[in-house]
C-alpha cells in the first residue's frame, strides 16, 4: 500500500473517530441540560376592553371562583372545573397537587414543578400549560412518550377531566 494511501486512511479514520466523540458529546450535553422546548402559540386574545389601572402603591387582592362551578361540555378541563393533579400509579401513588395559573412541567429533573424519579421519565417530559380557559398537555420530545386517555401524545392535546396521564411509570389525573 502506498504511503499517501495509508495516510488518507488515517486521516478518515481520525475525522470519524472525532466525529463519534461530538455525538458522545452532543447526547450527553442533551441529557443533562434538556433539549430547547417549543412553546405553543398565544392563545386567542380576550374581548378588547380598557385594562383596569391601579395606583402603584395599591394592593392587589385575588378573585376567588364559585366554589360549585359546572362541569364543561365534553368534560375537557377547565381552569373552573381543575383545581389538582392526583396521582393514581407509580412511586408517588395517592399525592395531591394543587394547580394554579402557572405551566407545570413534569419530568425527572429538579427543575420540574412535578418530579416524577423513574427511569421511563425524560428530564422534562411534558407540561400541563393552561391556554385560555382549556389546560393542555404538550410533550417534551420525551423517549418514552406522554399518554392521555391511552393514546400517545404528539401535538398538544386537551386534557379531560379525570382522564389519566401516564408519565413514565406514573399514572395521575386532573380533578376538580
Amino acid at each position: 500500500m502506498s504511503p499517501l494511501t495509508l495516510l488518507l486512511l488515517q486521516g478518515g479514520f481520525l475525522v470519524l473517530l472525532w466525529f463519534f466523540v461530538f455525538g458522545v458529546v452532543y447526547s450527553l450535553r442533551a441529557d443533562l441540560f434538556g433539549v430547547k422546548v417549543r412553546k405553543l402559540p398565544a392563545p386567542e386574545a380576550a374581548p378588547a376592553g380598557p385594562a383596569p389601572t391601579a395606583a402603584p402603591d395599591a394592593v392587589t387582592t385575588q378573585v376567588k371562583r364559585p366554589a360549585a362551578a359546572p362541569a364543561p361540555a365534553g368534560g375537557l378541563a377547565t381552569t373552573a372545573a381543575v383545581s389538582r393533579i392526583v396521582i393514581t400509579s407509580g412511586p408517588k401513588a395517592g399525592l395531591e397537587l394543587p394547580l394554579g395559573t402557572e405551566p407545570l412541567t413534569i419530568g425527572r429533573s429538579s427543575e420540574s414543578g412535578l418530579v416524577i424519579r423513574d427511569d421511563y421519565t425524560s428530564s422534562h417530559h411534558a407540561r400541563l400549560v393552561l391556554w385560555g380557559e382549556q389546560w393542555m398537555l404538550q410533550d417534551l420530545d420525551s423517549t418514552n412518550g406522554t399518554f392521555h386517555d391511552g393514546t400517545r401524545v404528539a401535538s398538544p392535546v386537551q386534557v379531560k377531566v379525570g382522564a389519566p396521564i401516564k408519565v413514565g411509570a406514573t399514572t395521575f389525573e386532573l380533578r376538580k
